[in-house]
């Protein structure tokens, strides 16, 4: 066909199917990473095998979201095949961030008690670091994270899986698998044990730059795992003043640094612990909204503080776009939306901003197609498009819009 494009594009929708990975793209991608893997050793070659393992989850979580019951079980098998070989070398058989990625895979296609195994090995095999291992913490978190979103309610959470896990990481012992209880004295004394290595963590000096991306990776491991211990033994209230108190925290340090040495955290601390420990905190207030009643205000706040913050961070957006679909009034969200293209260079907010008003459209369409009388003439649907069509406008004109193919493509779909 000539050329076609590589990756993905699950913007655009092509009649029923949505457009996935192209085979020609695809081999390309897999062409490049079979080069490199030749060419690099050691350290760069484990990344690289990350890269590779973090990709091949991407197509995984893309046949989840499309339900494609068949494609699923090849790409699993194709996926799972590659990271059982990456593991099979011998730079990578202690390399927790491998094991996570593998034991995450296993959960995504479903297989929930060998991902189980696949952790529960890991942690016993990375030896006794505790809190002050970076990999460990985030393999903890990441664990515990999965085993919480199983829960259905809140009752009974302190004798769960989650808590012993992330009990058991404030120990410094070596590892045991969960037995069905968890005892109280050990909650307690895992409290105060993440309550001083977060106060420690924080009222520490800035570390050099090399050091800082390790770091910023503790710190938000840390405050994720203590947090989520919080909310499963104490409740939201308790998880939230854990992600208030840390946010002021490096708020401040944030300035500071700024006045000190003139310049921002750096590159190198990218996503800052700051928008980290931000995303971890709506997301943990969008699961409690989902199994318990909670008002929607402190979610909506966070997540408008956040954006303002970071315009271009893609899964904030995502969370807000999601819950003012929930919310029949459209107004509070444009004019948030109109606020944050002013003041910011990047193009996330003009996507984002253009993708709610198309769902707002698919929306009414909906309804006015359904079988229910006069209700299509009350909501004139012509103000929505013209209004799409403006944000085009205005997207393309800007600076980064006018370079963007993702937004001509787009813009040129919506007018056919």
């Amino acid at each position: 066909s000539g050329f076609n494009s590589i990756g993905h594009m699950d913007t655009m929708l092509r009649g029923r199917h949505q457009i996935g990975h192209y085979k020609e793209g695809e081999e390309f991608i897999q062409n490049v990473f079979h080069l490199l893997f030749q060419i690099f050793t050691g350290k760069e070659k484990s990344n690289l095998s990350i890269c590779w393992l973090q990709y091949e989850i991407s197509k995984v979580v893309q046949c989840l979201q499309a339900k494609k019951k068949k494609k699923l079980k090849a790409q699993g098998r194709k996926s799972k095949k590659l990271a059982k070989n990456f593991l099979k070398a011998p730079d990578n058989r202690n390399n927790l961030s491998l094991w996570k990625l593998y034991a995450y895979l296993e959960w995504l296609l479903g297989n929930t008690d060998d991902a189980r195994k696949v952790f529960d090995t890991a942690l016993c095999t990375a030896g006794t670091g505790g809190l002050k291992s970076a990999q460990l913490c985030s393999l903890s978190l990441l664990y515990a994270q999965l085993e919480v979103e199983l829960l259905e309610s809140l009752e009974g959470a302190v004798m769960s899986r989650a808590v012993h896990i992330l009990t058991k990481l404030t120990e410094s012992g070596p590892y045991v698998p969960y037995s069905g209880q968890v005892l109280s004295v050990n909650v307690l004394k895992a409290r105060k044990t993440y309550e001083h290595a977060l106060q420690d963590y924080l009222s520490k000096a800035p570390v050099s730059d090399q050091d800082q991306v390790s770091d910023t990776d503790q710190l938000v491991s840390l405050v994720g795992c203590y947090a989520l211990f919080q909310y499963l033994t104490v409740g939201i209230d308790a998880a939230v003043s854990i992600y208030t108190q840390t946010s002021e925290k490096l708020e401040a340090s944030g300035s500071q640094k700024c006045e000190n040495t003139g310049e921002n955290f750096g590159i190198l601390n990218f996503p800052t612990a700051l928008e980290a420990v931000t995303l971890l905190h709506t997301n943990l207030l969008r699961f409690h909204m989902k199994i318990s009643v909670y008002p929607l205000n402190p979610l909506r706040e966070a997540l408008s503080e956040a954006l303002k913050r970071y315009p271009s961070n893609q899964a904030l957006w995502r969370s807000y776009i999601h819950i003012q679909r929930k919310s029949h009034s459209a107004s509070k969200a444009r004019r948030f939306f109109d606020s944050v293209t002013r003041s910011t260079n990047s193009l996330e907010p003009w996507l984002f901003a253009i993708r709610a008003e198309q769902m707002r459209k698919k929306l009414i369409e909906k309804v006015q197609r359904a079988d229910v009388g006069e209700i299509y003439c009350t909501i004139p649907e012509t103000g929505l498009t013209n209004r799409i069509v403006a944000l085009f406008e205005h997207a393309v004109q800007s600076e980064n819009g006018t370079h963007c193919p993702l937004l001509w493509r787009m813009y040129l779909n919506f007018m056919v």
